[in-house]
Protein backbone atom coordinates (compact mmCIF):
# COMPACT_ATOMS: atom_id res chain seq x y z
CA UNK A 1 0.00 0.00 0.00
CA UNK A 2 2.63 2.49 1.06
CA UNK A 3 4.60 2.12 -2.13
CA UNK A 4 2.34 4.90 -3.39
CA UNK A 5 3.27 7.17 -0.51
CA UNK A 6 6.33 9.37 -0.35
CA UNK A 7 9.41 8.37 1.61
CA UNK A 8 8.93 11.37 3.86
CA UNK A 9 5.40 10.25 4.74
CA UNK A 10 6.57 6.74 5.47
CA UNK A 11 9.35 8.02 7.69
CA UNK A 12 6.94 10.29 9.54
CA UNK A 13 4.52 7.45 10.14
CA UNK A 14 7.34 5.20 11.34
CA UNK A 15 8.42 7.85 13.83
CA UNK A 16 4.81 8.21 14.95
CA UNK A 17 4.49 4.47 15.52
CA UNK A 18 7.77 4.24 17.42
CA UNK A 19 6.86 7.26 19.55
CA UNK A 20 3.41 6.00 20.48
CA UNK A 21 4.65 2.46 20.96
CA UNK A 22 7.42 3.68 23.23
CA UNK A 23 4.83 5.63 25.18
CA UNK A 24 2.49 2.67 25.28
CA UNK A 25 4.82 -0.02 26.44
CA UNK A 26 8.09 1.28 27.80
CA UNK A 27 6.39 1.95 31.09
CA UNK A 28 4.58 -0.74 33.03
CA UNK A 29 2.01 -0.45 35.82
CA UNK A 30 2.90 -0.06 39.43
CA UNK A 31 3.11 -3.10 41.64
CA UNK A 32 -0.25 -4.03 43.00
CA UNK A 33 -2.30 -3.12 39.96
CA UNK A 34 -4.96 -5.60 38.97
CA UNK A 35 -3.57 -8.24 36.60
CA UNK A 36 -5.38 -7.98 33.29
CA UNK A 37 -4.75 -8.50 29.60
CA UNK A 38 -5.53 -6.74 26.38
CA UNK A 39 -8.81 -8.49 26.48
CA UNK A 40 -9.27 -5.35 28.53
CA UNK A 41 -11.00 -6.37 31.70
CA UNK A 42 -9.42 -3.45 33.42
CA UNK A 43 -11.66 -2.72 36.42
CA UNK A 44 -10.44 -0.60 39.28
CA UNK A 45 -11.86 1.00 42.38
CA UNK A 46 -13.19 4.50 41.97
CA UNK A 47 -12.30 7.05 44.56
CA UNK A 48 -12.26 10.81 44.74
CA UNK A 49 -8.63 11.75 45.22
CA UNK A 50 -7.43 14.55 47.40
CA UNK A 51 -5.12 15.42 44.50
CA UNK A 52 -1.95 13.89 45.88
CA UNK A 53 1.25 13.94 43.90
CA UNK A 54 0.63 11.64 40.98
CA UNK A 55 3.92 9.90 41.40
CA UNK A 56 3.18 8.84 45.00
CA UNK A 57 -0.37 7.53 44.87
CA UNK A 58 -0.23 3.78 44.23
CA UNK A 59 -3.66 3.18 45.70
CA UNK A 60 -5.61 5.29 43.27
CA UNK A 61 -6.83 3.87 39.98
CA UNK A 62 -5.60 4.36 36.42
CA UNK A 63 -7.76 6.58 34.27
CA UNK A 64 -8.70 3.91 31.78
CA UNK A 65 -9.62 1.37 34.42
CA UNK A 66 -11.83 3.84 36.23
CA UNK A 67 -13.74 4.76 33.11
CA UNK A 68 -14.71 1.15 32.43
CA UNK A 69 -15.67 0.79 36.07
CA UNK A 70 -19.02 0.12 37.58
CA UNK A 71 -22.31 1.33 36.27
CA UNK A 72 -23.41 1.95 39.86
CA UNK A 73 -20.72 4.47 40.78
CA UNK A 74 -21.03 8.09 39.68
CA UNK A 75 -18.22 9.46 37.56
CA UNK A 76 -15.47 10.87 39.75
CA UNK A 77 -12.17 12.58 39.39
CA UNK A 78 -9.45 10.00 38.99
CA UNK A 79 -5.72 9.98 39.28
CA UNK A 80 -4.06 11.07 36.09
CA UNK A 81 -7.25 12.06 34.29
CA UNK A 82 -7.72 15.39 32.56
CA UNK A 83 -10.56 16.21 34.94
CA UNK A 84 -8.38 15.54 37.97
CA UNK A 85 -5.65 17.71 36.56
CA UNK A 86 -8.07 20.61 35.95
CA UNK A 87 -9.55 20.19 39.41
CA UNK A 88 -6.11 20.39 40.94
CA UNK A 89 -5.39 23.57 39.01
CA UNK A 90 -8.64 25.14 40.26
CA UNK A 91 -8.08 24.08 43.85
CA UNK A 92 -5.33 26.62 44.37
CA UNK A 93 -3.03 23.98 45.77
CA UNK A 94 0.55 23.98 44.56
CA UNK A 95 1.04 21.66 41.64
CA UNK A 96 3.16 18.65 42.58
CA UNK A 97 6.37 18.45 40.67
CA UNK A 98 7.12 15.20 38.85
CA UNK A 99 10.19 13.36 39.93
CA UNK A 100 12.27 12.45 36.92
CA UNK A 101 11.42 11.61 33.35
CA UNK A 102 9.15 8.63 34.06
CA UNK A 103 6.94 10.58 36.44
CA UNK A 104 6.70 13.45 33.99
CA UNK A 105 5.75 11.15 31.14
CA UNK A 106 3.27 9.39 33.38
CA UNK A 107 1.62 12.70 34.31
CA UNK A 108 1.34 13.93 30.72
CA UNK A 109 -0.11 10.67 29.52
CA UNK A 110 -2.58 10.68 32.40
CA UNK A 111 -4.03 13.91 31.02
CA UNK A 112 -4.11 12.50 27.48
CA UNK A 113 -5.73 9.30 28.71
CA UNK A 114 -8.45 11.25 30.43
CA UNK A 115 -9.53 12.89 27.19
CA UNK A 116 -9.20 9.78 25.02
CA UNK A 117 -10.99 7.55 27.49
CA UNK A 118 -13.60 10.24 27.89
CA UNK A 119 -14.44 9.76 24.20
CA UNK A 120 -14.33 5.95 24.14
CA UNK A 121 -16.23 5.63 27.43
CA UNK A 122 -18.54 8.60 27.02
CA UNK A 123 -21.53 7.99 29.26
CA UNK A 124 -24.62 7.78 27.05
CA UNK A 125 -26.91 8.20 30.05
CA UNK A 126 -24.87 11.03 31.52
CA UNK A 127 -27.96 12.63 33.08
CA UNK A 128 -28.28 9.72 35.51
CA UNK A 129 -25.51 9.68 38.11
CA UNK A 130 -26.64 6.30 39.40
CA UNK A 131 -26.07 4.47 36.07
CA UNK A 132 -23.48 4.46 33.33
CA UNK A 133 -23.58 3.21 29.74
CA UNK A 134 -20.18 3.67 28.04
CA UNK A 135 -20.27 4.37 24.30
CA UNK A 136 -17.72 1.69 23.40
CA UNK A 137 -19.83 -1.00 25.13
CA UNK A 138 -22.98 -0.01 23.26
CA UNK A 139 -20.98 0.16 20.00
CA UNK A 140 -19.85 -3.44 20.45
CA UNK A 141 -23.16 -4.81 21.72
CA UNK A 142 -25.33 -3.23 19.00
CA UNK A 143 -22.93 -4.56 16.38
CA UNK A 144 -23.15 -8.07 17.85
CA UNK A 145 -26.97 -8.04 17.97
CA UNK A 146 -27.27 -6.64 14.45
CA UNK A 147 -24.89 -9.21 12.95
CA UNK A 148 -26.50 -12.10 14.84
CA UNK A 149 -29.87 -11.22 13.30
CA UNK A 150 -28.45 -10.57 9.82
CA UNK A 151 -26.56 -13.86 9.75
CA UNK A 152 -29.59 -15.85 10.86
CA UNK A 153 -28.15 -16.92 14.22
CA UNK A 154 -25.18 -18.62 12.60
CA UNK A 155 -23.58 -18.75 16.06
CA UNK A 156 -26.10 -21.44 16.95
CA UNK A 157 -26.71 -23.09 13.57
CA UNK A 158 -23.02 -23.63 12.78
CA UNK A 159 -21.75 -24.61 16.21
CA UNK A 160 -21.55 -28.34 15.47
CA UNK A 161 -20.02 -27.69 12.07
CA UNK A 162 -17.40 -25.43 13.68
CA UNK A 163 -16.24 -28.28 15.88
CA UNK A 164 -16.09 -30.64 12.88
CA UNK A 165 -13.97 -28.18 10.88
CA UNK A 166 -11.63 -27.54 13.82
CA UNK A 167 -11.10 -31.28 14.23
CA UNK A 168 -9.99 -31.47 10.59
CA UNK A 169 -12.96 -33.23 9.00
CA UNK A 170 -13.08 -30.71 6.16
CA UNK A 171 -9.38 -29.78 6.06
CA UNK A 172 -7.52 -30.20 2.79
CA UNK A 173 -3.77 -29.99 3.55
CA UNK A 174 -3.16 -28.62 0.06
CA UNK A 175 -5.35 -25.54 0.53
CA UNK A 176 -3.57 -22.14 0.58
CA UNK A 177 -2.51 -20.69 3.92
CA UNK A 178 0.11 -20.84 6.67
CA UNK A 179 -1.60 -22.77 9.48
CA UNK A 180 -4.42 -25.24 10.13
CA UNK A 181 -7.88 -24.31 11.40
CA UNK A 182 -7.01 -25.53 14.89
CA UNK A 183 -3.73 -23.63 14.95
CA UNK A 184 -5.43 -20.41 13.84
CA UNK A 185 -8.09 -20.87 16.51
CA UNK A 186 -5.44 -21.55 19.16
CA UNK A 187 -3.43 -18.49 18.15
CA UNK A 188 -6.45 -16.22 18.38
CA UNK A 189 -7.57 -17.81 21.65
CA UNK A 190 -4.13 -17.39 23.18
CA UNK A 191 -4.53 -13.64 22.69
CA UNK A 192 -8.04 -13.42 24.13
CA UNK A 193 -7.90 -15.97 26.95
CA UNK A 194 -5.83 -13.93 29.36
CA UNK A 195 -5.55 -12.51 32.83
CA UNK A 196 -8.93 -10.84 32.45
CA UNK A 197 -10.61 -14.24 32.61
CA UNK A 198 -9.24 -14.59 36.15
CA UNK A 199 -9.49 -11.07 37.53
CA UNK A 200 -12.15 -9.29 35.49
CA UNK A 201 -14.90 -11.80 36.22
CA UNK A 202 -14.47 -11.45 39.97
CA UNK A 203 -14.72 -7.69 39.75
CA UNK A 204 -17.74 -7.89 37.43
CA UNK A 205 -19.65 -9.96 39.98
CA UNK A 206 -18.59 -7.78 42.91
CA UNK A 207 -19.90 -4.78 40.94
CA UNK A 208 -22.98 -6.17 39.20
CA UNK A 209 -23.81 -9.09 41.46
CA UNK A 210 -24.39 -12.71 40.40
CA UNK A 211 -26.74 -11.56 37.64
CA UNK A 212 -23.81 -10.07 35.73
CA UNK A 213 -22.76 -13.64 34.92
CA UNK A 214 -25.93 -14.20 32.89
CA UNK A 215 -25.35 -11.11 30.77
CA UNK A 216 -21.71 -12.07 30.26
CA UNK A 217 -22.91 -15.37 28.80
CA UNK A 218 -25.42 -13.59 26.54
CA UNK A 219 -22.75 -11.18 25.36
CA UNK A 220 -20.40 -14.08 24.63
CA UNK A 221 -23.06 -15.87 22.59
CA UNK A 222 -23.90 -12.90 20.36
CA UNK A 223 -20.22 -11.96 20.15
CA UNK A 224 -19.70 -15.26 18.34
CA UNK A 225 -21.38 -13.78 15.25
CA UNK A 226 -19.16 -10.69 15.35
CA UNK A 227 -16.10 -12.94 15.36
CA UNK A 228 -17.54 -14.98 12.52
CA UNK A 229 -18.11 -11.89 10.36
CA UNK A 230 -14.78 -10.16 10.90
CA UNK A 231 -12.75 -13.35 10.50
CA UNK A 232 -14.60 -14.25 7.30
CA UNK A 233 -13.74 -10.81 5.96
CA UNK A 234 -10.12 -11.37 7.01
CA UNK A 235 -10.04 -14.46 4.81
CA UNK A 236 -11.88 -12.83 1.90
CA UNK A 237 -9.43 -9.96 1.58
CA UNK A 238 -6.21 -11.65 2.63
CA UNK A 239 -3.11 -11.35 0.47
CA UNK A 240 -0.37 -13.91 -0.08
CA UNK A 241 2.84 -11.86 -0.11
CA UNK A 242 5.80 -12.50 -2.38
CA UNK A 243 7.57 -14.23 0.53
CA UNK A 244 4.71 -16.74 0.67
CA UNK A 245 3.28 -15.46 3.96
CA UNK A 246 -0.32 -14.36 4.34
CA UNK A 247 -1.30 -10.82 5.26
CA UNK A 248 -4.90 -10.28 6.29
CA UNK A 249 -7.19 -8.72 8.83
CA UNK A 250 -8.85 -5.30 9.13
CA UNK A 251 -6.03 -3.46 7.33
CA UNK A 252 -6.87 -5.47 4.23
CA UNK A 253 -10.65 -5.45 4.27
CA UNK A 254 -10.82 -1.80 5.28
CA UNK A 255 -8.50 -0.63 2.51
CA UNK A 256 -9.60 -2.99 -0.27
CA UNK A 257 -13.24 -3.37 0.74
CA UNK A 258 -13.86 0.37 0.81
CA UNK A 259 -11.99 0.74 -2.50
CA UNK A 260 -14.43 -1.72 -4.07
CA UNK A 261 -17.23 0.58 -2.97
CA UNK A 262 -15.61 3.69 -4.44
CA UNK A 263 -14.22 5.03 -1.15
CA UNK A 264 -10.49 4.27 -1.35
CA UNK A 265 -9.47 7.33 0.65
CA UNK A 266 -11.78 6.52 3.53
CA UNK A 267 -10.66 2.90 3.50
CA UNK A 268 -6.97 3.80 3.59
CA UNK A 269 -7.54 6.23 6.44
CA UNK A 270 -9.40 3.65 8.53
CA UNK A 271 -6.81 0.97 7.73
CA UNK A 272 -3.89 3.19 8.73
CA UNK A 273 -5.76 4.24 11.87
CA UNK A 274 -6.35 0.59 12.77
CA UNK A 275 -2.74 -0.40 12.05
CA UNK A 276 -1.35 2.33 14.29
CA UNK A 277 -3.72 1.37 17.09
CA UNK A 278 -2.84 -2.30 16.72
CA UNK A 279 0.93 -1.72 16.74
CA UNK A 280 0.74 0.47 19.83
CA UNK A 281 -1.58 -1.95 21.56
CA UNK A 282 0.65 -4.87 20.66
CA UNK A 283 3.67 -3.29 22.28
CA UNK A 284 1.72 -1.97 25.26
CA UNK A 285 -1.24 -3.99 26.48
CA UNK A 286 -0.19 -7.09 24.54
CA UNK A 287 3.38 -7.05 25.79
CA UNK A 288 4.80 -4.92 28.61
CA UNK A 289 1.57 -4.94 30.57
CA UNK A 290 1.47 -8.74 30.42
CA UNK A 291 5.03 -9.06 31.70
CA UNK A 292 4.56 -6.62 34.56
CA UNK A 293 1.21 -7.89 35.76
CA UNK A 294 2.08 -11.58 35.48
CA UNK A 295 5.28 -10.90 37.42
CA UNK A 296 3.36 -9.11 40.16
CA UNK A 297 0.96 -12.04 40.47
CA UNK A 298 3.69 -14.70 40.46
CA UNK A 299 5.57 -12.83 43.20
CA UNK A 300 2.88 -14.08 45.58
CA UNK A 301 4.33 -17.58 45.31
CA UNK A 302 7.86 -16.71 44.15
CA UNK A 303 8.71 -13.77 46.43
CA UNK A 304 12.36 -13.44 45.40
CA UNK A 305 11.20 -11.96 42.07
CA UNK A 306 10.35 -8.77 43.94
CA UNK A 307 14.06 -8.08 44.40
CA UNK A 308 15.10 -9.29 40.93
CA UNK A 309 12.38 -8.33 38.46
CA UNK A 310 14.96 -8.14 35.68
CA UNK A 311 15.43 -11.92 35.93
CA UNK A 312 11.78 -12.50 35.12
CA UNK A 313 11.95 -10.00 32.27
CA UNK A 314 15.08 -11.60 30.85
CA UNK A 315 13.62 -15.09 31.02
CA UNK A 316 10.38 -14.01 29.41
CA UNK A 317 12.30 -12.17 26.68
CA UNK A 318 14.24 -15.34 25.81
CA UNK A 319 11.14 -17.54 25.78
CA UNK A 320 9.10 -15.11 23.68
CA UNK A 321 12.02 -14.55 21.31
CA UNK A 322 12.45 -18.26 20.67
CA UNK A 323 8.85 -18.43 19.53
CA UNK A 324 8.25 -15.24 17.56
CA UNK A 325 11.37 -15.43 15.41
CA UNK A 326 9.77 -18.43 13.75
CA UNK A 327 6.76 -16.42 12.57
CA UNK A 328 3.14 -17.52 12.53
CA UNK A 329 3.95 -21.20 12.02
CA UNK A 330 5.96 -21.42 15.22
CA UNK A 331 3.56 -19.18 17.13
CA UNK A 332 0.67 -21.39 16.05
CA UNK A 333 2.54 -24.60 16.92
CA UNK A 334 3.23 -23.31 20.43
CA UNK A 335 -0.26 -21.85 20.86
CA UNK A 336 -2.00 -25.08 19.95
CA UNK A 337 -0.11 -26.74 22.83
CA UNK A 338 -0.39 -23.96 25.42
CA UNK A 339 -4.05 -23.05 24.96
CA UNK A 340 -5.42 -26.56 25.64
CA UNK A 341 -2.98 -26.95 28.54
CA UNK A 342 -3.80 -23.69 30.30
CA UNK A 343 -7.52 -24.07 29.69
CA UNK A 344 -7.46 -27.64 31.04
CA UNK A 345 -5.54 -26.67 34.18
CA UNK A 346 -7.87 -23.82 35.00
CA UNK A 347 -11.03 -25.70 34.04
CA UNK A 348 -10.03 -28.69 36.18
CA UNK A 349 -9.41 -26.50 39.22
CA UNK A 350 -12.77 -24.75 38.78
CA UNK A 351 -14.55 -28.07 38.28
CA UNK A 352 -12.98 -29.44 41.45
CA UNK A 353 -14.37 -26.52 43.44
CA UNK A 354 -17.82 -26.88 41.88
CA UNK A 355 -17.97 -30.65 42.44
CA UNK A 356 -16.88 -30.26 46.05
CA UNK A 357 -19.79 -27.87 46.63
CA UNK A 358 -22.52 -29.51 44.56
CA UNK A 359 -25.13 -28.75 47.20
CA UNK A 360 -24.53 -25.02 46.66
CA UNK A 361 -24.68 -25.10 42.85
CA UNK A 362 -28.51 -24.85 42.57
CA UNK A 363 -28.55 -21.74 44.76
CA UNK A 364 -25.70 -20.20 42.79
CA UNK A 365 -27.42 -20.85 39.45
CA UNK A 366 -30.68 -19.50 40.83
CA UNK A 367 -28.96 -16.29 41.93
CA UNK A 368 -27.37 -15.88 38.50
CA UNK A 369 -30.69 -16.07 36.66
CA UNK A 370 -33.00 -14.32 39.10
CA UNK A 371 -30.65 -11.41 39.74
CA UNK A 372 -30.04 -10.98 36.03
CA UNK A 373 -33.54 -9.51 35.77
CA UNK A 374 -34.27 -8.47 39.34
CA UNK A 375 -30.93 -7.67 40.94
CA UNK A 376 -30.49 -6.15 44.37
CA UNK A 377 -30.43 -2.35 44.39
CA UNK A 378 -26.91 -2.43 45.79
CA UNK A 379 -25.70 -3.70 42.40
CA UNK A 380 -27.22 -0.81 40.48
CA UNK A 381 -30.47 -2.40 39.45
CA UNK A 382 -31.24 -4.05 36.14
CA UNK A 383 -29.32 -1.60 33.94
CA UNK A 384 -26.25 -1.71 36.17
CA UNK A 385 -26.13 -5.51 36.14
CA UNK A 386 -26.75 -5.78 32.39
CA UNK A 387 -24.13 -3.19 31.45
CA UNK A 388 -21.55 -4.72 33.78
CA UNK A 389 -22.00 -8.19 32.28
CA UNK A 390 -21.88 -7.01 28.68
CA UNK A 391 -18.94 -4.73 29.42
CA UNK A 392 -16.73 -7.44 30.89
CA UNK A 393 -17.60 -9.95 28.17
CA UNK A 394 -16.91 -7.47 25.37
CA UNK A 395 -13.52 -6.60 26.80
CA UNK A 396 -12.64 -10.23 27.46
CA UNK A 397 -13.29 -11.91 24.10
CA UNK A 398 -12.35 -8.90 21.90
CA UNK A 399 -15.22 -9.62 19.52
CA UNK A 400 -15.36 -6.52 17.35
CA UNK A 401 -11.76 -5.40 17.85
CA UNK A 402 -10.69 -7.21 14.67
CA UNK A 403 -7.46 -8.60 16.09
CA UNK A 404 -8.46 -12.26 15.75
CA UNK A 405 -9.09 -11.86 12.02
CA UNK A 406 -5.35 -11.31 11.54
CA UNK A 407 -4.64 -14.81 12.86
CA UNK A 408 -7.55 -16.48 11.10
CA UNK A 409 -6.54 -14.94 7.78
CA UNK A 410 -3.50 -17.23 7.84
CA UNK A 411 -5.55 -20.44 8.03
CA UNK A 412 -5.45 -22.94 5.16
CA UNK A 413 -8.85 -22.93 3.45
CA UNK A 414 -10.47 -22.08 0.14
CA UNK A 415 -13.75 -21.10 1.81
CA UNK A 416 -13.48 -17.86 3.82
CA UNK A 417 -16.81 -18.61 5.51
CA UNK A 418 -15.42 -21.89 6.82
CA UNK A 419 -12.71 -20.11 8.79
CA UNK A 420 -15.26 -17.62 10.08
CA UNK A 421 -17.28 -20.54 11.40
CA UNK A 422 -14.18 -21.82 13.23
CA UNK A 423 -13.64 -18.35 14.73
CA UNK A 424 -17.09 -18.22 16.29
CA UNK A 425 -15.90 -20.80 18.82
CA UNK A 426 -13.59 -18.22 20.44
CA UNK A 427 -16.12 -16.15 22.42
CA UNK A 428 -17.83 -19.37 23.45
CA UNK A 429 -14.63 -20.83 24.91
CA UNK A 430 -13.35 -17.54 26.33
CA UNK A 431 -16.55 -16.13 27.82
CA UNK A 432 -19.24 -18.80 27.95
CA UNK A 433 -16.92 -21.53 29.28
CA UNK A 434 -13.86 -20.08 31.06
CA UNK A 435 -15.42 -16.88 32.40
CA UNK A 436 -18.53 -18.76 33.49
CA UNK A 437 -16.49 -21.35 35.39
CA UNK A 438 -14.74 -18.54 37.24
CA UNK A 439 -18.10 -16.89 37.92
CA UNK A 440 -19.59 -20.09 39.35
CA UNK A 441 -16.68 -20.45 41.77
CA UNK A 442 -17.01 -16.82 42.85
CA UNK A 443 -20.77 -17.21 43.33
CA UNK A 444 -20.54 -20.54 45.17
CA UNK A 445 -17.86 -19.26 47.54
CA UNK A 446 -19.68 -15.98 48.13
CA UNK A 447 -16.35 -14.20 47.85
CA UNK A 448 -17.91 -11.30 45.94
CA UNK A 449 -19.73 -10.07 49.08
CA UNK A 450 -17.60 -11.59 51.84
CA UNK A 451 -16.73 -8.87 54.39
CA UNK A 452 -13.39 -10.54 54.96
CA UNK A 453 -12.44 -9.67 51.40
CA UNK A 454 -13.70 -6.10 51.48
CA UNK A 455 -10.22 -4.69 50.90
CA UNK A 456 -9.83 -6.80 47.76
CA UNK A 457 -13.27 -5.82 46.45
CA UNK A 458 -12.87 -2.09 47.03
CA UNK A 459 -9.32 -2.25 45.71
CA UNK A 460 -10.48 -4.12 42.59
CA UNK A 461 -7.87 -6.83 43.16
CA UNK A 462 -9.68 -9.34 41.00
CA UNK A 463 -6.95 -11.96 40.74
CA UNK A 464 -6.48 -12.01 44.49
CA UNK A 465 -10.25 -12.27 45.01
CA UNK A 466 -10.44 -15.22 42.60
CA UNK A 467 -7.49 -16.86 44.33
CA UNK A 468 -9.21 -16.52 47.73
CA UNK A 469 -12.42 -17.98 46.32
CA UNK A 470 -10.59 -21.01 44.96
CA UNK A 471 -8.35 -21.44 48.00
CA UNK A 472 -11.39 -21.90 50.25
CA UNK A 473 -11.67 -25.33 48.65
CA UNK A 474 -8.17 -25.87 47.19
CA UNK A 475 -5.53 -24.64 49.63
CA UNK A 476 -2.75 -24.88 47.06
CA UNK A 477 -4.66 -23.01 44.34
CA UNK A 478 -2.33 -19.94 44.48
CA UNK A 479 0.31 -22.12 42.82
CA UNK A 480 -2.17 -23.15 40.12
CA UNK A 481 -3.03 -19.49 39.65
CA UNK A 482 0.64 -18.58 39.26
CA UNK A 483 1.09 -21.22 36.57
CA UNK A 484 -2.10 -20.10 34.82
CA UNK A 485 -1.09 -16.44 34.96
CA UNK A 486 2.29 -17.21 33.40
CA UNK A 487 0.77 -19.28 30.60
CA UNK A 488 -1.98 -16.74 29.95
CA UNK A 489 0.52 -13.87 29.75
CA UNK A 490 3.03 -15.76 27.60
CA UNK A 491 0.42 -16.96 25.12
CA UNK A 492 -1.10 -13.50 24.87
CA UNK A 493 2.27 -11.96 24.11
CA UNK A 494 3.27 -14.32 21.32
CA UNK A 495 -0.06 -13.84 19.56
CA UNK A 496 -0.05 -10.06 19.88
CA UNK A 497 3.49 -9.97 18.53
CA UNK A 498 2.08 -11.44 15.32
CA UNK A 499 -0.76 -8.93 15.19
CA UNK A 500 1.60 -5.99 15.56
CA UNK A 501 4.14 -7.45 13.13
CA UNK A 502 1.52 -7.95 10.39
CA UNK A 503 0.29 -4.38 10.75
CA UNK A 504 3.88 -3.15 10.66
CA UNK A 505 4.50 -5.09 7.45
CA UNK A 506 1.36 -3.64 5.89
CA UNK A 507 2.40 -0.11 6.79
CA UNK A 508 6.13 -0.18 6.11
CA UNK A 509 6.84 -3.27 4.00
CA UNK A 510 8.30 -6.71 4.60
CA UNK A 511 11.66 -5.32 5.72
CA UNK A 512 10.07 -3.95 8.90
CA UNK A 513 9.20 -7.42 10.21
CA UNK A 514 12.50 -8.16 11.96
CA UNK A 515 12.79 -4.61 13.28
CA UNK A 516 9.37 -4.90 14.88
CA UNK A 517 10.24 -8.24 16.47
CA UNK A 518 13.40 -6.74 17.96
CA UNK A 519 11.41 -3.79 19.30
CA UNK A 520 8.81 -6.15 20.74
CA UNK A 521 11.46 -8.16 22.60
CA UNK A 522 13.01 -4.98 23.97
CA UNK A 523 9.66 -4.02 25.47
CA UNK A 524 9.25 -7.48 26.96
CA UNK A 525 12.29 -6.81 29.12
CA UNK A 526 11.38 -3.20 29.87
CA UNK A 527 7.96 -4.27 31.04
CA UNK A 528 9.56 -6.00 34.03
CA UNK A 529 11.62 -3.08 35.31
CA UNK A 530 9.75 0.17 34.63
CA UNK A 531 7.10 1.39 37.08
CA UNK A 532 4.89 4.09 35.54
CA UNK A 533 1.19 3.48 34.78
CA UNK A 534 -0.60 6.03 32.63
CA UNK A 535 1.49 5.57 29.50
CA UNK A 536 0.68 1.88 29.52
CA UNK A 537 -3.00 2.70 29.89
CA UNK A 538 -2.59 4.59 26.62
CA UNK A 539 -1.59 1.31 24.99
CA UNK A 540 -4.71 -0.40 26.30
CA UNK A 541 -6.83 2.46 25.00
CA UNK A 542 -5.38 1.73 21.57
CA UNK A 543 -6.63 -1.86 21.78
CA UNK A 544 -10.11 -0.74 22.76
CA UNK A 545 -10.02 1.88 20.03
CA UNK A 546 -9.45 -0.78 17.37
CA UNK A 547 -13.17 -1.55 17.52
CA UNK A 548 -14.04 1.88 16.13
CA UNK A 549 -12.53 1.58 12.62
CA UNK A 550 -13.00 -2.18 12.51
CA UNK A 551 -16.75 -2.21 13.09
CA UNK A 552 -17.26 0.56 10.55
CA UNK A 553 -15.81 -1.83 7.98
CA UNK A 554 -17.76 -4.81 9.29
CA UNK A 555 -21.04 -2.90 9.08
CA UNK A 556 -20.34 -1.79 5.52
CA UNK A 557 -19.08 -5.15 4.21
CA UNK A 558 -21.26 -7.60 6.12
CA UNK A 559 -23.55 -8.08 3.08
CA UNK A 560 -20.73 -9.80 1.22
CA UNK A 561 -20.29 -12.19 4.13
CA UNK A 562 -24.02 -12.90 4.27
CA UNK A 563 -24.11 -13.80 0.56
CA UNK A 564 -21.08 -16.10 0.88
CA UNK A 565 -22.59 -17.72 3.96
CA UNK A 566 -25.80 -18.52 2.08
CA UNK A 567 -23.88 -20.24 -0.71
CA UNK A 568 -21.60 -22.19 1.64
CA UNK A 569 -24.40 -23.26 3.97
CA UNK A 570 -26.51 -24.54 1.09
CA UNK A 571 -23.58 -26.69 -0.07
CA UNK A 572 -23.02 -27.94 3.47
CA UNK A 573 -26.65 -28.91 4.00
CA UNK A 574 -26.72 -30.63 0.59
CA UNK A 575 -23.65 -32.71 1.53
CA UNK A 576 -21.60 -31.28 -1.31
CA UNK A 577 -18.54 -30.32 0.76
CA UNK A 578 -15.61 -32.72 0.49
CA UNK A 579 -14.49 -34.41 3.70
CA UNK A 580 -11.02 -35.73 4.55
CA UNK A 581 -11.61 -37.67 7.78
Amino acid sequence: MFSRVSTVTRAALLLCVVATASAAATFAPRNGATPQGPNANRPAALEVPSVPPLSTSPSTSPAVSSLVRSSITPPTLLRGSAAAYLAQQQSGLPEPKPIGFMDGADRVMGIVNGWIAGAFFFDLIFWNDAQRLPFIVLWLVIGAIFLTLRMGFINIRAFRHAIQVTRGRYTDPNEPGDVSHFEALSTALSATVGLGNIAGVAIAISIGGPGATFWMIVAGLIGMTTKFTECTLGQMYREVRHDGHVLGGPVQYLSRGFAERGMPGTGRFLAVFFALLCIGGSLGGGNAFQVNQSMNAIQETVPWLASAPWAYGLGMTVLVGIVIVGGIQRIAHVADKIVPLMATIYFAAALAVILSSLDQVPAALSAIFTQAFAPDAVYGGFVGTLVTGFQRAAFSNEAGAGSASIAHAAARTKYPVREGIVALLEPFIDTVVICTMTALVINISGAYNNPAYADLITGAQGAALTSRAFSETIAWFPYVLSASVFLFAFSTMISWSYYGERCSVWLFGDASSNYFKALFLLFVFLGSIITSTNVLDFGDLMILGMALPNLVGVYLLHGKVRTALGTYWASYKAGELQTFR
